[in-house]
């Protein structure tokens, strides 16, 4: 059995330390390339398209004088189109409008937490002030649960926000499947629900999967801790289970 002599073994500690570097660098490089997955189709699934200043936006559900308006986001792979799944969990008197994030689809731009939050504000106050008189609610599907709590921080904020399989903190998230990454000084997109939900007085309904292994369920219970007066339902299956056998139920009534 040989033993490295000191020099050999200073040579591969240096090698190790370079490797390790070219990681981190390549991590913040392509940091965004690993958070968001958009795909690029041009179905509808039956949806209408939803269009603003001559700009695709989303996809809708249109109901004539809906009960409530919802405004989805959804989770970092794939398009608005695709979330047709999400559908029998609403009444049939409700209007679903599914936010397209910039670079998604084939609406333009990149996704990044700026200009995610700037098309969630800008989809909002457009239902806003096409529905004055309709209650306008949020969904929020994993990560799009950050652009969802952001929107709680405006001065006119959602009357219910409903987190579907969320995080509480994404630096978090990112931590947990890269534990060898120093990802609290790498993340760029890093929503904070927690914070941003702190001094929201609507009603907040989270659905937290069990059996999670995306966004751990403790995601879900820290939020629910954060806000004493949010409803958690912890249902069965991995992260994206939540829309098999009608586990999800996503309502807005008034007074309750």
């Amino acid at each position: 059995m040989s033993i490295l002599d000191p020099p050999s073994l200073l040579r591969i500690l240096l090698l190790l330390v370079i490797g390790y570097v070219l990681l981190i660098i390549a991590s913040a490089l392509f940091q965004r390339k690993l958070l968001y997955h958009p795909s690029h189709g041009k179905q509808v699934n039956g949806l209408s398209e939803w269009n603003h200043n001559g700009q695709l936006i989303g996809y809708a559900r249109q109901v004539v004088s809906p009960k409530t308006v919802w405004l989805y986001m959804h989770g970092n792979a794939g398009q608005a189109a695709d979330r047709i799944y999400a559908l029998p969990s609403f009444p049939a008197t409700d209007a679903v409008y599914f936010l397209e994030y910039p670079g998604y689809g084939t609406r333009p731009g990149s996704p990044t937490l700026t200009s995610i939050n700037s098309a969630a504000r800008e989809a909002y106050e457009l239902l806003k002030h096409h529905y004055p008189h309709t209650p306008v609610c949020i969904v929020g599907e994993s990560i799009g649960s950050g652009p969802a709590c952001y929107l709680s921080t405006l001065p006119d904020p959602p009357a219910k926000i409903v987190l579907i399989t969320p995080f509480a903190r994404l630096v978090d998230v990112a931590a947990g499947h890269f534990p060898i990454l120093p990802v609290k000084l790498l993340l760029r997109d890093n929503w904070d629900n927690i914070s941003a939900l702190q001094h929201y007085q609507g009603r907040i309904e989270i659905f937290g999967a069990r059996s999670d292994s995306i966004t751990p369920v403790s995601h879900a219970r820290a939020i629910a801790a954060s806000k004493p007066s949010a409803l958690l339902h912890l249902i069965e299956g991995d992260h994206n289970d939540w829309s098999d056998g009608n586990k999800v139920k996503i309502r807005y009534e008034q007074g309750k």
